[in-house]
């Protein structure tokens, strides 16, 4: 049965601006969408952050797999690994070219991304990982055939280290991109909101046809349960809409005759006929798409943490390079400055600094994942520990999302039991959130519960509320509406309560028996017992927490005091809390927003950190670069916990690795060379293989941090 129910009658909503004025798209954001035919923009583009050099994370994984088998072979027939052991490879015919063979392989097949990213890199004269990278591959792969070929008689047999350097770089940056997140999804989930067809009013009748053939002036019918394909405004009819995924917002809001309705949004209990006012890339949905989009790209423009060590590294193996081949030729030694020279260009590139940040990465993405914290962007964990100030939505973060009865009030002898057995009984045949909210407090109360009364002739009155005939009681259940229209006042033994809770902004709803009202149910969105333990906890480690939300200032102001929060944004419209982020920012903080509606979406592609509680909208989960699984924001603490061990991590790595060059460049160029110390290409790979095995052991100490909500007491 229709439930026309209009239990918001007492309360404060937020209304959508009608006058929405969205710009042209630029071509820069490239956003496609696979809904073509709803008409949003397929001009945008998001930037990616699931692409390395061009290249995407199943082609480092095929080419790591596929070069590991390579490689065994190239390590086994090379000398200069063998004899690390005092063995010499297996010979028969045709055995000295294998390591030769596959080791150009190797080069050619899965040093190519390195190549090419090194390439770009040196072009655009911003030296990084890449370059280092093939550089090392490079000088190593021709020594080695100068070697195999015997020319000038050098030993610089490098088969084996530009293979396993080869591999376990391909293994670096499949394990680094596997811990990226692609934020384009978001421009396509916000494009799923919108149907594909639409019920079109024509004068020879009801006509289905596409989206994206509406146009300004159509008439369509929205049914109970559908979503409206385009803005505008209802000429016909009278519904409950449910605007959560545009407002973020848990209440229905009853609209009407000449009331605005936007696209996205559900009818939720009768059918209405709106005249289209905006189509395509003139309504608000693609408004907040324009604005995902531009969001995104202006924060994907942070460089890795291993990238510019990287490039210190560069200039300075360079540098080294340079200064040891013209050393030994002062001296006098042409061979030993082509053989020092060679060997500082090869162990300037170790492994360990092509797993330091991938290892962290890739431990603490899966530690945060076993805590119910995914990170879909590497610079979003980085930056979590420098985070100053956490941007909370309200509605469905702190707290619950919806309807709950929070206190009652009766005239005198009329009990709250009472009050709420009858209440229920009246809606018990109900759909609406309010009715649901009545009935799940009637049976928790156990003295209610153990009141039987059953109800019988329901009826929803539009903009009232319900009536029910409850154990030979006339019963109704409504708000101001529903008094004046029975010529009814509030008792002045309740009246004081009920005007406190207006002023508060919470709903209220009249509880009427037999034509007089024994009593009145103040319903809240309640706040999450898991939010105090967040606040508090964020607090304490001295990170400032504001709310935001297009509640009016009052409801807004009982939750923030209730919580203790520093800042309260209310009144926010949808298209607004992506500026409340730009306004933080401009006053020298970081921010993190948590949030979990599509109006969130652009907010959380703003801030330093984007949070998405992840039983919000696709849109949104999409458009952060942390996903919680659930819904508690005791999450966010753990996620600050892990920013700050995994940055030590990363410190502690990349000090190590670069370290190991500090130390290992000199001694390989000579400069010891006099006190009879001098490190072998041999022995250098050696000391670059423990370098990895430090830096690997190093980053498993981060699955020892607890990141459990549990931890943080909820009291």
């Amino acid at each position: 049965m229709p439930d026309d129910h209009a239990h918001s009658a007492i309360s404060t909503q937020e209304q959508l601006a009608s006058g929405h004025q969205p710009g042209h798209p630029t071509g820069e954001h490239a956003g496609h969408s696979d809904h073509a035919g709803h008409g949003m923009d397929d001009d945008h583009q998001v930037l990616s952050h699931g692409e390395h050099a061009g290249h995407s994370t199943a082609m480092f994984k095929n080419r790591f797999w596929i070069n590991l088998v390579l490689a065994v072979p190239v390590v086994a027939f090379s000398p200069m690994f063998t004899m690390l052991f005092g063995a010499m490879p297996p010979e028969f015919p045709g055995s000295a070219l294998i390591a030769p063979i596959l080791g150009t392989v190797i080069f050619v097949y899965g040093g190519a991304p390195f190549l090419k990213g090194g390439l770009t890199e040196l072009k655009s004269r911003q030296p990084g990982m890449m370059l280092l990278i093939a550089m090392a591959i490079s000088v190593a792969f021709i020594a080695s055939w100068i070697t195999t070929l015997g020319i000038g008689g050098f030993d610089l047999d490098f088969w084996w280290e530009l293979a396993l350097l080869v591999v376990i770089m391909l293994l670096g940056h499949w394990m680094e991109m596997r811990a990226l997140g692609s934020a384009a999804g978001a421009l396509d989930a916000l494009a799923a909101l919108l149907p594909d067809e639409a019920d079109k009013v024509t004068d020879s009748g009801i006509e289905t046809v596409p989206v994206s053939s509406l146009v300004v002036g159509d008439v369509v019918l929205v049914r109970s349960g559908a979503r409206v394909p385009a803005d505008g405004q209802i000429i016909d009819g009278t519904a409950e809409f449910d605007e959560s995924m545009i407002t973020g917002e848990s209440r229905t809001v009853s609209r009407t005759v000449s009331e605005t309705v936007v696209a996205g949004t559900v009818a939720t209990d009768n059918a209405v006929r709106v005249q289209v006012s905006a189509v395509g890339s003139e309504t608000t949905l693609a408004g907040i798409q324009r604005l995902v989009a531009e969001a995104q790209a202006s924060s994907s423009r942070a460089q890795a943490l291993a990238d510019r060590a990287a490039a210190l590294l560069f200039y300075f193996a360079l540098g080294a390079g340079i200064l040891t081949f013209i050393s030994w030729i002062l001296l006098g030694s042409p061979d030993d400055a082509v053989i020092r020279t060679v060997t500082v260009l090869v162990i300037a590139c170790p492994h360990a600094l092509g797993l330091a940040i991938p290892l962290v990465i890739a431990i603490s993405t899966e530690r945060a994942a076993k805590a119910g914290v995914l990170i879909k962007n590497r610079i979003a964990l980085e930056r979590m520990r420098t985070v100053d100030i956490v941007l909370f939505d309200k509605t469905g973060t702190l707290t619950e999302g919806r309807h709950a009865v929070t206190a009652t009030t009766t005239i005198t002898g009329v009990s709250e039991a009472e009050l709420l057995a009858l209440a229920a009984a009246a809606e018990a045949d109900s759909e609406h959130p309010v009715a649901r909210a009545i009935v799940t407090a009637a049976r928790t109360n156990p003295a209610a519960t153990s009141l039987s009364y059953t109800g019988t002739e329901f009826s929803s009155m539009t903009g009232r509320g319900v009536r029910a005939t409850v154990n030979g009681y006339q019963m109704a259940v409504g708000g101001p509406n529903m008094l004046a229209e029975l010529g009814l006042t509030t008792p002045s033994g309740i009246a004081g309560t009920v005007q406190e809770w207006v002023g508060r902004g919470a709903s209220v709803l009249h509880v009427i028996r037999d034509n007089s009202v024994i009593g009145a149910v103040r319903l809240e969105d309640k706040v999450r017992e898991e939010s105090r333990a967040a606040v508090k906890a964020l607090q304490a480690r001295g990170v400032k927490v504001a709310m935001i939300t297009g509640d009016a200032r009052q409801v807004a102001d009982v939750v923030g005091a209730e919580l203790g929060i520093d800042e309260v944004f209310a009144d926010v419209l949808p298209q607004d809390k992506d500026t409340k982020v730009t306004e933080l920012q401009a006053r020298g903080l970081k921010v993190a927003m948590v949030g979990d509606g599509v109006n969130d979406a652009p907010a959380l592609a703003r801030a330093e950190v984007g949070i998405a509680i992840g039983a919000g909208t696709d849109v949104a989960m999409e458009s952060a670069g942390v996903v919680l699984a659930g819904n508690d924001p005791r999450s966010v603490l753990a996620l600050i916990d892990l920013s700050r061990a995994s940055y030590r991590k990363m410190i502690q790595n990349l000090i190590w690795a670069t370290g190991y060059n500090v130390l290992a460049v000199p001694l390989a160029a000579g400069v010891l060379a006099f006190a009879g110390i001098l490190l072998s290409p041999a022995a250098g790979a050696v000391l670059m293989s423990v370098s990895t095995i430090v830096v690997a052991l190093n980053a498993q100490l981060l699955r020892r941090i607890d990141l459990s909500p549990e931890r943080i007491n909820t009291h």
